[in-house]
């Protein structure tokens, strides 16, 4: 009696073109390896088809073994443009179908060096907001196409974390499980230009993965930013909603743990103070950080505020122009209480933001967001454009000189072609319609280009 053959698994040629040869390829390239995420039970039915396939040699054609069933294994799905799986560098994969709400971009590759380059992926680089954003601006300006298996000719591959490593100057193609391993967490009233926004699911790396570049917020409402990005049908810079379109709860904010104090492409974005804690300000505090405050708050315009100083000693005019700092910014509530917090801190140290209405700034904020007339004094304000009068000039029925500015800067900025007539002082759906165009021109969407001028809108027109 013959004895057993030993079976062993075995990779069939590529250049095979039968059915069985190209099912075994696909099945392998689609299930990942156990490592990076890949189920067990997708190897078990991989291994039992090379079983029952070699059975099926031994018993002879006309007692074939029926291969056992796998019910967890990947299959193919019924949606014809369902993406493949990125990073896995292999052709001919099944694709796995996503959710409806996950982006077009599955995660499910592994660390590689750059295309063309031996060895395993170098340490982490050296590099600046400025550089991260205008890397970021090259492959959105070339529309680098999107592809899982294809890598540009800078050796970065041109999918999601291929970007990200491509931006932040890394030594190798990371994926979205292991681009945390180059940053530390922040929160998101710390993001800047070039952190990023990733959202890796380590159950199933496939289902919803995606990373983004932070480029900055859109306006004060801090609800859409500026995001770069690597997606179908090629690499895009987009007004988006905080922190996704889509599993906005789940994703993190990350800085790279290489990037460099100093150079940004907004305000100065240099190194600064830590915010020393709530405790360091109101009633009864007196220390060196009360002094800095008040500083960076007449520095932006508050000035008006203090009579003397400022001190060290915590005193009225410190809460006041705390909080008119805070309510240019549009906080309202416990968020303008003249207290301030980490983003109000951060703010100051920083330069960013906009400066107090009125007052001479002198950090290069980003202009008036209130008033209620009055010219910008501010040095790094909206180029001395008129302040903000208010959302209650621009409403069906209103009628005022603010309304007949608004209507001659948009048809100035070449959004004046909805006006059969005028623009006058009464506001008309022309006008709304116009301020929509701008909204529009500038990337916002939804609520933010409702075609009613807010502050921010009003500082781009008038910038």
């Amino acid at each position: 009696m013959e004895s057993a053959p030993v079976f062993e698994e075995f990779e069939p040629g590529s250049d095979c073109d039968c059915l069985g040869c190209i099912q075994w390829r696909r099945l392998g390239a689609h299930a990942l390896p156990v490592r990076l995420g890949g189920h067990p039970a997708a190897h078990g039915a991989r291994r039992a088809l090379v079983l029952a396939a070699a059975a099926g040699s031994v018993l002879g054609p006309g007692q074939a073994v029926a291969a056992p069933d796998a019910p967890h294994a990947p299959h193919a799905p019924e949606a014809p443009h369902a993406p493949h799986v990125e990073g896995a560098g292999l052709r001919g994969a099944l694709p796995l179908t996503p959710a409806a709400d996950d982006p077009d971009t599955p995660q499910a590759g592994a660390r590689a060096p750059l295309h063309g380059s031996p060895g395993a992926p170098a340490a982490a680089r050296t590099t600046t907001r400025a550089e991260i954003i205008k890397r970021a601006k090259k492959w959105v300006a070339a529309k680098v196409p999107y592809s899982m298996d294809k890598y540009w000719p800078d050796g970065y591959r041109q999918d999601c974390s291929g970007f990200v490593s491509m931006a932040w100057n890394l030594g190798g193609n990371e994926w979205t499980g292991s681009l945390d391993k180059f940053a530390v967490r922040i929160s998101r009233e710390e993001l800047q230009p070039g952190d990023i926004l990733l959202f890796h699911n380590p159950a199933n790396p496939e289902k919803g993965s995606h990373v983004t570049l932070f480029g900055g917020w859109t306006d004060y409402t801090r609800t859409y930013y500026i995001a770069y990005e690597q997606a179908r049908p090629y690499a895009r810079k987009q007004a988006t909603p905080y922190a996704y379109w889509n599993n906005g709860d789940r994703y993190l904010a990350y800085r790279y743990k290489g990037v460099k104090g100093g150079g940004s492409s907004g305000p100065a974005q240099g190194a600064a103070t830590p915010y020393p804690g709530t405790r360091s300000f109101g009633p009864g505090a007196n220390n060196k950080y009360v002094t800095l405050l008040g500083k960076k708050l007449i520095a932006r315009g508050a000035g008006r505020y203090y009579r003397s100083g400022p001190g060290p000693h915590w005193s009225e005019a410190d809460r006041a122009a705390t909080r008119a700092f805070q309510r240019a910014q549009g906080w309202t509530g416990a968020s303008a209480d003249g207290i301030p917090g980490p983003s109000t801190w951060s703010y100051l140290m920083r330069g960013t933001g906009r400066d107090v209405p009125g007052g001479k700034g002198g950090q290069g904020g980003k202009g008036v967001a209130g008033g209620s007339g009055g010219k910008s004094a501010g040095g790094g304000g909206a180029h001395g454009a008129t302040a903000y009068p208010g959302a209650g000039h621009f409403r069906p029925e209103q009628s005022n000189a603010w309304v007949e500015r608004l209507g001659r800067q948009l048809v100035k900025k070449g959004f004046g072609k909805h006006y059969a007539q005028g623009p006058g002082p009464r506001w008309s759906e022309s006008d709304r319609r116009g301020v929509e165009a701008f909204q529009r021109a500038q990337g916002w969407r939804g609520a933010a280009a409702d075609g009613y001028p807010g502050p921010e809108t009003w500082r781009r027109l008038f910038s």
